[in-house]
């Protein structure tokens, strides 16, 4: 299994959650105090409690705009290159919400930007779930596993996967785990370029 399959987080990894995030929130009229981006914690970023700011996420990831959020950087060039090139199938593991209605809607975002044989398998977790057990089937596979939330990419690291960050500011001071800014430099690595 592990010779041809990639597991991946979905957004900060493949989609750009946090652009499409910060236009649902404006259009719900509410403004970011700081760098959205630099920021993990979207109740800092935009001055709220931290109770309230769940609740929105959800509603956002609960939302029809799920359907429609865009690709993160490269992605969409190096992940169809990985997989019509080389034959590699994709693996998404997303804390997007349990909530069927929209489980479908990021299926059909995914399919729409990747194409409909990219991704073999979706795991999806409850809005901020964390990924333990999700993971845990893949332990000692040594499968690539790219998160951007540094404690479920050390989770997959723990777990005997090769583990990588996509990099943001709120993850640069990750030491355990290697980042790659872009989908190319990921692309590098897994192809030995």
């Amino acid at each position: 299994m592990k010779d041809k399959v990639i597991l991946v987080d979905c957004d900060g990894v493949i989609l750009d959650w946090v652009y499409a995030f910060e236009q649902w929130m404006k259009r719900h009229e509410y403004l970011p105090l700081v760098d959205a981006p630099s920021c993990y914690a979207m109740d800092v970023a935009y001055g709220l409690e931290r109770k309230e700011m769940k609740k929105l996420i959800r509603m956002f990831n609960e939302s029809a705009s799920i359907r429609k959020i865009p690709p993160l950087r490269d992605a969409i060039k190096y992940i169809k290159k990985l997989h019509e090139e080389h034959g590699y199938v994709f693996h998404a593991i997303t804390s997007l919400s349990d909530d069927q209605y929209a489980q479908h809607l990021r299926t059909k975002n995914l399919i729409e930007l990747f194409g409909p044989t990219v991704f073999e398998k979706y795991v999806y977790l409850d809005t901020g779930a964390d990924k333990d057990d999700a993971l845990e089937p893949y332990r000692g596979t040594g499968c690539y596993w790219v998160e951007d939330k540094p404690e479920n990419a050390l989770v997959g690291k723990n777990l005997g996967l090769n583990a990588y960050l996509m990099a943001w500011e709120y993850n640069a001071h990750e030491y355990n785990v290697p980042r790659v800014v872009n989908w190319k430099q990921m692309y590098e690595k897994i192809v030995g370029v």
